[in-house]
């Protein structure tokens, strides 16, 4: 058999396969995404640019550096700011640059924003730095009970359409599954200009400490149960929206990934595998992808992806409520438990 062809299509992006690492730390070092580049990352996703760090930065300057009384009247006004300092905005784009600079592959810049004005801001300063594309990451908790899920949607597609009017680039939105209609609302996303949609962000939970009773974060890397939440939303999409489908969130082994491109991802985003066993575990991910299309007669990426969606499955209620009993009928208590 010839050469197995992983190449795929991203965003407009011609990429050599479908494996890219998605926003993680593992960015911030020119260095490990070098590693990663060689190892076959088909294209890098950047940390993302937080406006909350941004804002917070800013205020401590304000605080320690522009309202500051030394006990001088005539130096109250001297800003002892090193000269070569750097704001979270500055070695952002610094670090964007270089990876631009020293890397082969498409970079993507990471915007998790707050504010319109930050959004259309930040997104064109990272255009104007090289980025390939844009994710935007609208990390939002509708906490308050008063916001309806059309307003929190709204909020979405109005910030899609002001930065798709500012920016010459393309956008991926990164969505969690908490929206009632995911397909609907894709579909609108789409229609305001979107390039094409990551399924899941991960919202990470806050804990609770209960001996000092405060609310405290926690970091758990993902597991492969977690992406079959992915599978079926990517199946049911699949040939039914023209944007770009990306998986991330739970995709560690060769077996996620073949499955979510019988599902219809254009990509298959990594990122705990890698902080877990490192950038040169994608070599042993890559390697396996083309094991596998090469003993199961395959010649490309392209001949398995979207073979099991919906559109295509044998049995397309299979992804939705059609199967709940099945799946409820096939557990098997372990052995010695009585049921």
């Amino acid at each position: 058999m010839s050469a197995i062809d992983l190449k795929t299509q991203y965003l407009g992006l011609a990429l050599d396969s479908p494996l890219v690492p998605s926003a993680s730390p593992l960015s911030r070092s020119l260095d490990t995404a070098r590693r990663l580049e060689d190892a076959g990352a088909a294209a890098l996703v950047m940390h993302s640019l937080f406006e909350e760090a941004v804002h917070s930065e800013q205020a401590m300057q304000a605080r320690f550096l522009h309202h500051q009384a030394i006990g001088h009247a005539e130096a109250d006004s001297f800003l002892p700011l090193p000269e070569h300092y750097l704001n979270e905005v500055d070695e952002y784009l610094e670090t964007l640059h270089s990876l631009k600079k020293s890397l082969a592959i498409p970079v993507i810049a990471s915007l998790n924003g707050m504010t319109l004005d930050g959004w259309i801001a930040h997104g064109r300063e990272l255009a104007e730095a090289g980025a390939d594309a844009l994710e935007l990451n609208v990390y939002y908790i509708p906490a308050n009970l008063d916001e309806s899920a059309a307003e929190v949607e709204a909020r979405y597609l109005m910030l899609l359409r002001e930065l798709k009017a500012s920016v010459d680039l393309p956008v991926t939105m990164k969505l969690s599954a908490q929206f009632s209609a995911p397909g609907y609302f894709i579909r609108q996303l789409e229609a305001a200009g979107a390039d094409g949609v990551a399924l899941f962000n991960r919202f990470y939970q806050p804990d609770i400490d209960i001996e000092t009773r405060e609310v405290v974060p926690r970091l758990e890397l993902s597991s492969s149960v977690e992406s079959l939440l992915r599978i079926r939303w990517l199946a049911i999409l699949r040939g039914r929206v023209g944007l770009s489908l990306a998986a991330t969130g739970g995709f560690h082994a060769v077996e996620d990934v073949v499955k979510a491109l019988m599902a219809g991802a254009d990509v298959v985003h990594l990122c705990s595998a890698l902080l877990r066993h490192g950038p040169e575990y994608l070599r042993e991910v890559r390697a396996g992808l083309q094991h596998w299309l090469e003993v199961n007669e395959y010649a490309s990426v392209d001949q398995i992806r979207g073979s099991v969606c919906q559109r295509h499955a044998i049995d397309p209620a299979a992804y939705e409520r059609a199967n709940y009993l099945d799946v409820l009928d096939s557990y098997s208590p372990a052995p010695g438990v009585r049921r």
